[in-house]
């Protein structure tokens, strides 16, 4: 008897790339490592220019992804448990690099053999399919892919399974009978989500010299800030999108950033890499149109954002500082797109306000993340015992930021600019009411570790600035 008649000889072949982990392990690591290291770039073109299987050794021998950070697909880990609880042995055939495949096999523990690509070959398309055909023999083989490069695959393999297929898998498998593997429906949304435009509306601080300088009603001063904004949120979801690719180890151990949309995989790093250059090139032409003091306030924002990527958020305390920083930058760049005059105690408030919220993040993150007193949060340098000063520091930034308020409230440019500036006082325990309930609800494992969300999502925090926001206007036009 044909030793294929009995389907328990016959292996599973699984493909790694989008099929066994929804990414790919050459574009991130490629990505990771030109983004810290970006004078690697000519290197990168050297390994490319010798062949693919050089540059795949080569970024492999550099990367710093252990196996087990890579975002493996449940369903195809069941596929592979299933095949083995019947008797069949399973091989991981891929074109990644030896050093890429063999760590992910000896994480698993599920593969029986590994072939890979080697300084010779890289094992892809029509070089996989000989490969395994010298192998197994023409339909000697089942195989689980997920791409047009494994169309020739699909052809000689006696039953081709497919995962999250892109378009030419797809129609192969519509046309061929292939199976596909249910692994979850993929967010139409997800590139949105990559962006992240509820963020945005972090950015309507940049508004905020307009509303207080009662420029609303001006059309040129208008467009200014509507440019501004836009520019802005363009500049600053390029930059989420490189800080999640440089943060990905640690998202994918994080409970809820595991299913940020490129730490899933579900927004591949080609396609977060072009968006982020998009959004970049958009953002500076819109600038272009405004203010070169807005340029300038912009370029702050890009040094000191990078610097807060790849070392800053690294720093204790120093990071929360540098969030508030940023928060005020926003008020900066709206001031400097319609050239109005910066306020000392604007700054201020800005300053204690957004030092609270940031101070909550961290609170949350020690709150949320189960470590001993004396160990370290991953990827910062908070102690699980810094937890109460973290609270401490917090609340005392709200009391500050609301007496700020009041002082600021008091004073004779104030008093000059409203009519009836006694409508405005009521701001400061408005202010106060927003920021103690964040931080009760915090305590209570209540909130999402990012203030700004929730209080998107919290119609309270919402009622609260509406009445915050509609006091101004009443103080302004009574």
């Amino acid at each position: 008897m044909d030793a294929r008649s009995d389907v328990r000889t016959v292996p599973l072949c699984v493909d790694l790339d989008g099929t066994l982990i929804a990414t790919d392990t050459l574009w991130e690591a490629l990505a990771l490592l030109l983004l810290r290291r970006p004078w690697m770039i000519l290197a990168a073109i050297y390994w490319a220019m010798q062949g693919k299987q050089v540059l795949k050794r080569e970024v492999a021998f550099r990367s710093e992804r252990e196996p087990a950070d890579w975002p493996y697909r449940d369903a195809v880990l069941t596929l592979i448990r299933n095949a083995r609880a019947e008797g069949r042995p399973v091989w991981l055939v891929t074109g990644a690099a030896e050093k890429t495949a063999t760590g992910i096999a000896s994480h698993l523990g599920l593969f029986d053999r590994v072939l890979h690509s080697d300084d010779c070959e890289n094992l892809t398309a029509t070089r996989k399919r000989n490969r395994l055909i010298a192998e197994c023999g023409e339909g000697g083989f089942d195989y689980v892919g997920n791409s047009r490069d494994d169309l020739k695959v699909f052809d000689a393999a006696r039953k081709s399974m497919i995962v999250q297929p892109d378009r030419a898998a797809r129609s192969w498998g519509e046309a061929n009978g292939g199976t596909f593997v249910d692994t979850g429906r993929v967010s139409r949304i997800a590139l949105f989500k990559a962006i992240r435009v509820h963020q945005w509306l972090k950015n309507m601080l940049i508004g905020v010299p307009l509303v207080l300088d009662h420029e609303w009603a001006n059309p040129v001063a208008l467009a200014a800030v509507i440019g501004a904004f836009f520019s802005f949120s363009f500049f600053a979801s390029a930059v989420y999108i490189l800080n999640d690719i440089i943060d990905l180890g640690n998202d994918r151990r994080h409970a809820r950033k595991r299913f940020r949309p490129i730490a899933a995989g579900a927004v591949s790093i080609p396609v977060a890499l072009a968006v982020a250059a998009s959004l970049l090139v958009a953002s500076i032409g819109i600038a272009g149109l405004l203010s070169p003091f807005y340029w300038l306030t912009l370029a702050l924002y890009g040094v000191t954002t990078t610097a807060y990527t790849f070392v800053l958020k690294r720093k204790l305390l120093v990071d929360v500082f540098t969030l508030a920083g940023l928060y005020t930058l926003r008020i900066m760049a709206g001031a400097m797109a319609i050239d109005s005059e910066l306020s000392f105690w604007l700054l201020a408030f800005s300053i204690f306000f957004f030092l609270s919220l940031a101070l909550v993040k961290r609170f949350v993150e020690l709150d949320e993340t189960e470590i001993d007193m004396g160990e370290k949060l991953n990827g910062r340098s908070y102690l699980g015992s810094d937890k109460a000063m973290v609270a401490q520091g917090g609340v005392s930034s709200a009391f500050a930021s609301a007496l700020v308020l009041a002082l600021y409230i008091n004073s004779d440019h104030v008093q000059s600019m409203y009519s009836a500036p006694w409508l405005i006082w009521p701001l400061c325990p408005i202010i106060l009411y927003m920021l103690l309930r964040i931080w009760i609800l915090a305590g209570r494992s209540q909130m999402h570790d990012d203030p700004v969300v929730f209080i998107m999502r919290d119609w309270r925090s919402q009622a609260t600035m509406a009445v915050g926001a509609a006091l101004v206007i009443i103080a302004t036009l009574h």
